[in-house]
């Protein structure tokens, strides 16, 4: 196995646990940044010596988008509606820390059994891909901020493009192509949907929103007797 391949792993493991643990926004959205752009690495280490160029521009161009586009799509949104800090999730971040340890214990036992190995490094980049699916899952359903939200839909294809390029010795790069491109698309609506909400309600937690439908459904069942 590639060693630099082990490393790499080991810190898109790490940068999980840095989006699990932080608080504020710029940082966790730059340590999604540079996950998945060493996602494009691996996807290089893993066919080193047999790698095409259609292939190499497709992994930089990857890199490109997860590493520097939209991540500068949740970037701009986020000076847009001038919040900093994920305030009072609702999972603590000690307790969010605790979970994605016992995420990745998960993550390696049915990486192992899931992941055929078919490349080299296949079963340790599949365990590290289940811990990545698990952890922008885990974002989604546990912060109240919906640009937090927006980011760990990010992280969870940042999982699935690592449980791909882990299973798969010839790629399909044109759907994975397809999968980026529509990624590309949901995170710009996102953005725009979250400064919206920002200009109109002077916040962006979706909590409140809920509770704001809830009200107005009242509302408006009065009004339809009227």
């Amino acid at each position: 196995m590639n060693p630099l391949l082990v490393v790499v792993a080991a810190i898109i493991a790490l940068l999980n646990f840095r989006l699990l643990g932080g608080s504020r926004l710029i940082p966790i959205i730059r340590a999604a940044a540079l996950q998945g752009a060493l996602l494009a690495l691996v996807a290089v280490l893993l066919r080193a010596g047999e790698l095409a160029w259609g292939a190499a521009a497709l992994a930089a161009g990857s890199a490109v988008i997860k590493g520097f586009v939209l991540p500068g799509l949740l970037l701009r949104a986020l000076r847009q509606v001038e919040i900093r800090r994920e305030v009072e999730p609702l999972v603590g971040y000690n307790l969010s820390l605790l979970l994605g340890a016992v995420a990745l214990g998960l993550a390696a036992v049915l990486g192992a059994r899931i992941s055929p190995g078919v490349v080299a490094g296949g079963q340790l980049l599949g365990s590290v891909s289940l811990f990545t699916m698990a952890t922008g899952l885990f974002l989604m359903i546990s912060r109240r901020k919906a640009i937090t939200q927006a980011l760990g839909y990010l992280v969870f294809e940042n999982g699935i493009y690592a449980f791909g390029i882990s299973v798969a010795h010839d790629e399909p790069f044109l759907v994975e192509l397809g999968v980026l491109l529509d990624l590309l698309v949901a995170v710009f609506v996102m953005g725009i949907i979250i400064f919206h909400i920002q200009r109109d309600f002077a916040h962006i937690d979706v909590d409140r929103l809920a509770l704001l439908r809830e009200r107005g459904a009242p509302a408006a069942g009065r009004g339809g007797e009227e």
